[in-house]
This record gives C-alpha cells, structure tokens and sequence, in this order.
C-alpha cells in the first residue's frame, strides 16, 4: 500500500476539491492510501459527501493553513500544525510515501528541502512539471525552484529528469535538450554556454543539443533543462496561449449559423484534441532529489488534477525514483574521481 498525505487545506478550491480528488484516487487504485491533513471537522464534512472504501483515506488533522502571502520561511517555521508542516513531517517520519500539495509554492518549496531533506549528492532539488506537446508530454526541469542555477546543478537536473522520463513516463531513451536562443553551440547566455559541454560529456543521458522555445509545443525533446526563472516563464507563458486559444476557438464557433452547425460536426474530435493539451490531467510538479517525494499542483487544481497528482506518487514509488536519482548521482561522482 502506497501512503500519500495531501494537504486537504492549500489551494482555491479546498477542501472540497481536494477530498474529491483523494476520493476519486482511491477509487480508482486499490494499492493507494490517502492520508487527508487539515482541519479534522471541514474534512470530514466533505468526506461525508462521497463513496469511497472507508480504509484507503484516513484524516490527519492539522489546525493552521499557510496562506499563499505569508513569508515561506517564517510560516514553515511558526506554524508548526499547519497542513503543510503536518504533511511533510509524516514524509519525513516515513508514515507517508509522498505528500501532494496546491499550497503556497514558497512553502512547499521551503519545507521540502527543510523538513523532507535532500538525498545525498543533490545540489539543488528542481521543480518539474509535465507539459503537453504535439507529441505527448515533455518534462520541464526546472520551473520554479532554482532561479539562481549553476552550470553544476543543470547537469543534475538532466539527470534527473531523465530518469522520471524513462520510468514514470515509460521513454526509451529520453532526448535532453537545454533551453536556448538557437541551436548552435555557441549561442546563449553565460549559464547555458558553460553548461553545454558538461551535457554532451554526460554519456548517461541521451543530450541532443539546444531547443528554442517555439520547438517545445512541437515535442521536440523529452526532457527540457533551464533555470527557474526561464522555466517559468515558458510554463506560464504556454499555460496563459492555451487557454487563451480555446477560449477564442469557442468563441468563434458561436459566431454564425452555420459555424455553430460546424461545431456540432467537429465537437467530438475538438474535444479529444483539447483535452490532450490540458495540463491537469498529468498531475502535479515532482519537487526531484528530496528523500520523499513533494508534488505541488496548481493552486486553482480541481479534483482531477488531484487525483492524478496522487497516482502519479504511486507510479513514483513503485519504479523507485529516489534509488535510481541517488545511483545515478553516485555513478556520475565515481567518473569524475
């Protein structure tokens, strides 16, 4: 049995879509136990709404909620009971196998490398999300945790990236690409003009050179490497196109009789393609390289994306993520030596 706190207070729409959410994962995974931290009495209150199998969840309760304005690193410190603090400590006591959460970023991102912990060998844990393209989904690394990056900890987190690509997403081989101005080598910034050698040095992951933004939509590489700051700019660029887009296409079916009679021809395959562009059907963002798995989903997350958040650790835990991060870091140090 896979355990998975979730943090049933963070986020616009909790409780009640994040215990929706924790409901509709346990109905879908026997293999799964959702432990749901927050308040005991508005948990239980949404719980109450719904059928699920009485011994997947259980309720953990937790009295204070970090709010998104607060300090990250005040808050993680003074409120101890808050959801979570509460959330990660069982992480770290090893009562939970991960810990879903669409809190404020700054304290889960805190309270991931504070309370949870770094495994051995790890610089700098990245924050990677899994966006759609034309040809599937590519691995965002990283795209919110390290604005300030050396060349050192891009290298880690092709690695890393590469390892959830292969065993979480199932791709052979995934193609490691860096984030740049144009394809040649000598294009770039400082920090992408140092890093890329170090990449094409890496004979553990298949590295195929640069990628520029407009190739990424067209699933032009498996794992897409950047420092924060970039990464986070392209993920709320291409999340703000995308709804935009659909946006318009809706509005524009509904102009005239006749694109309105077009819709109606068109809708079946419209709304297939759509939803393959929607984010939250892959779950959340894997904080990589703590010694407990942390998913922070969007803050608007609805229970959908919780509960592919939380089958996602299920598939994190099972292919043991954490073991192959470590035994890559350690087989890159023994080169080095």
């Amino acid at each position: 049995m896979i355990k998975v706190a979730v943090d049933a207070m963070g986020g616009d729409n909790a409780p009640s879509e994040i215990v929706a959410g924790a409901v509709a994962a346990v109905n879908k995974q026997a293999s799964v136990h959702v432990l749901l931290v927050g308040r005991q009495e508005d948990v239980e209150r949404e719980l109450a709404k719904h059928t699920y199998p009485k011994d997947q969840i259980q309720v953990v309760h937790a009295s204070e909620v970090i709010a998104t304005e607060e300090p990250p690193v005040n808050a993680i410190r003074k409120k101890k009971d808050s959801s979570i603090v509460v959330g990660m400590n069982l992480v770290k006591s090893g009562e939970a196998d991960a810990f879903v959460s669409a809190g404020s970023s700054g304290a889960i991102l805190v309270g991931g490398q504070v309370i949870v912990g770094r495994l051995k060998g790890v610089e700098r844990p990245p924050l990677a999300p899994l966006i759609p393209t034309e040809k599937g989904v590519s691995l965002l690394i990283d795209c919110g945790a390290n604005v300030d990056a050396r060349p050192s900890h891009l290298v880690q987190f092709a690695r890393m990236g590469s390892i959830y690509m292969e065993h979480v997403v199932g791709i052979q081989k995934p193609r490691v690409a860096i984030v740049n101005i144009g394809a040649e080598e000598e294009k770039g910034n400082a920090l992408v003009k140092e890093t890329f050698p170090l990449l094409k040095e890496c004979r553990d992951i298949n590295f195929i050179g640069s990628i520029e933004a407009r190739e990424i939509p067209h699933g032009g590489a498996d794992v897409i490497v950047c420092e924060a700051f970039v990464g986070n700019v392209i993920l709320k660029l291409y999340e703000g196109v995308g709804s935009t887009l659909i946006g318009m296409v809706k509005k524009g079916m509904m102009t005239s009789l006749r694109s309105k009679i077009g819709a109606l021809l068109v809708k079946p395959a419209l709304k297939q393609t759509l939803k393959s562009f929607d984010a939250s059907q892959y779950g959340g963002a894997p904080l990589l390289g703590l010694k407990g798995l942390v998913v922070k989903t969007h803050g608007n997350s609805k229970s959908t994306e919780v509960c592919n958040s939380i089958l996602q650790c299920v598939t994190f835990r099972e292919q043991k993520i954490n073991e192959k991060v470590q035994e890559s870091l350690a087989n890159a140090t023994n080169e080095l030596n």
